[in-house]
């Protein structure tokens, strides 16, 4: 097992990471730019190296000085985290250059699968049902309507490249073709330095459903199950959950079996997800493997028990998967929220700032992976996820349940969040019967506004009177004082 690995990413993710590796004894190092000097995954790594200015270019996408970092260090391995250079297969094969264990699958891989293009050949080839449409990039607007007329109307035009839901559009009618293959392609430009496009059926009345795999270099390859992910913002999912409840064992069985027989043909190593889409008649499309770890793995994590990181880095090590399809098992019902600073109430437009106060959920059954504190600066620069919070119960009534009260329990100020937005969600008739959909936001919540009361106005201003504590607070003492110091808490000492 490796001594020491090198976390080439920033906030939650990197602090996951850390986590599993003090867990097996591994050192950790961790990489950060001007903005993110007290950032909680710098705090918390035994090393920290410092590789520029915010931009990301100049920092965690920048491959040389991220490599030089690890040399430095001497670092056996570098785990990418998601986002940044996570699915960047130059990054990859750069490190196998420079004698470094990338954790993930092989630049071939990634260089294979990141092309929707390429994905697609692979599972056609290996009998892998996909979304009908193009299986070659075109840019041209008149032969992408041609082909429109022949899938049916709606249908998406989507990037080649990338994901996070950029360079996508949908298109309703033959004369939005010309402006939405326009702005897909900058903005794939813009996002993946790849402005190629492609056309795929769209449909209206239909779920995301995902399967986490795991693949060792010895040929064995198992799927952990599936994951919801129907519920999202911009084509970005932001609520996920698992089990589904649409699917029967025999369709899981046949998806899960799909997603293997997929990650098998693409001569995938490591973890990864295989994404599908879902129509109302229950038959299912792929629509890409993501190469790296998902934002949503650890729903996976609480109805299976097992630690997707750790997998990840027994594998990079050169280990067989100590797992078969016969020992996974889930318990129960997990759903995570995603927890960004952004406005729900303005098209969930970015917020970054100081967070003023942070109080986060806690009880049985409830985990928040989070990558900021309170006085800490959420940065223009990088992806404003703030933190993942997931619950566990024994059902999925009780289990959103227990999502809302921790939703109403979790304090953010100074910026602002979906909590409200996602309260609604949670509290809603169409979700509590499991009726969702990737259009469910559109259809139900579009025109969604927040409801402050008297109530609502009256705790926050408690809270910040408590924060501020001018009445207890001794002179010469700093705004927010409450008597606590490290001394106050020892217990019993004396010098």
């Amino acid at each position: 097992m490796f001594k020491k690995i090198l976390i080439a990413n920033r906030g939650e993710i990197a602090l996951r990471v850390i986590n599993t590796c003090k867990d097996m004894g591994i050192e950790t190092v961790s990489v950060y730019s001007d903005v993110d000097d007290k950032a909680i995954h710098v705090l918390s790594a035994d090393e920290a190296v410092y590789i520029g200015t915010p931009e990301p270019s100049e920092s965690y996408l920048n491959i040389d000085k991220i490599i030089r970092a690890a040399k430095e260090t001497h670092s056996e391995a570098i785990h990418p985290g998601y986002g940044f250079l996570a699915e960047n297969a130059d990054f990859a094969a750069r490190c196998e250059q420079e004698n470094i264990v990338f954790i993930g699958p092989s630049a071939r891989a990634i260089r294979d699968l990141g092309d929707k293009i390429t994905s697609r050949k692979i599972m056609i080839e290996s009998q892998v049902p996909v979304t009908p449409g193009l299986t070659s990039t075109e840019a041209d607007p008149d032969i992408m309507a041609m082909e429109a007329e022949r899938v049916g109307y709606p249908v998406l035009i989507k990037a080649t490249a990338g994901g996070g839901g950029k360079g996508i559009r949908i298109v309703n009618a033959a004369d939005e073709m010309a402006e939405a293959c326009a702005s897909a392609s900058r903005e794939a430009l813009s996002a993946f330095g790849n402005g190629e496009i492609y056309l795929e059926k769209f449909f209206t009345k239909a779920r995301h459903i995902e399967f986490q795999i795991l693949a060792d270099s010895f040929g064995n390859t198992i799927h952990v199950l599936e994951r919801e992910c129907s519920i999202q913002r911009r084509h970005q999912k932001i609520i996920e959950e698992t089990p589904s409840n649409i699917l029967t064992p025999q369709l899981r069985e046949e998806m899960g079996a799909s997603a293997v027989a997929a990650a098998k043909a693409a001569g995938y190593v490591n973890a990864g997800t295989v994404e599908f889409l879902l129509d109302s008649e229950n038959k299912f499309y792929f629509l890409e493997i993501n190469t790296r770890l998902q934002v949503e793995h650890p729903v996976t994590e609480m109805i299976t028990g097992i630690d997707l990181v750790r997998q990840q880095l027994e594998i990079a090590a050169g280990n067989k998967l100590s797992l078969t399809q016969e020992d996974i098992a889930g318990r129960g019902h997990a759903i995570e929220c995603r927890i960004y600073a952004e406005d729900p109430a303005n098209g969930f437009f970015p917020s970054p700032g100081k967070i003023e106060f942070l109080k986060e959920p806690k009880g049985p059954g409830i985990r928040n992976d989070c990558g900021v504190y309170t006085g800490f600066e959420v940065p223009v620069e990088y992806d404003p996820i703030i933190s993942k919070l997931v619950v566990h119960g024994e059902t999925r009534s009780q289990t959103i349940d227990k999502m809302v009260k921790a939703l109403k329990d979790y304090i953010i100020l100074g910026v602002r969040t979906p909590i409200d937005f996602l309260i609604d969600i949670m509290e809603s008739a169409p979700f509590s019967k499991g009726d969702v959909y990737t259009n469910f936001i559109e259809t139900h919540f579009s025109d969604w506004s927040e409801n402050f009361e008297e109530s609502d106005i009256a705790a926050i201003a408690y809270i910040l009177d408590e924060m501020c504590n001018r009445k207890k607070t001794p002179p010469g003492i700093c705004s927010g004082y409450n008597g606590v110091t490290p001394f106050s808490t020892l217990g019993n000492w004396r010098l």
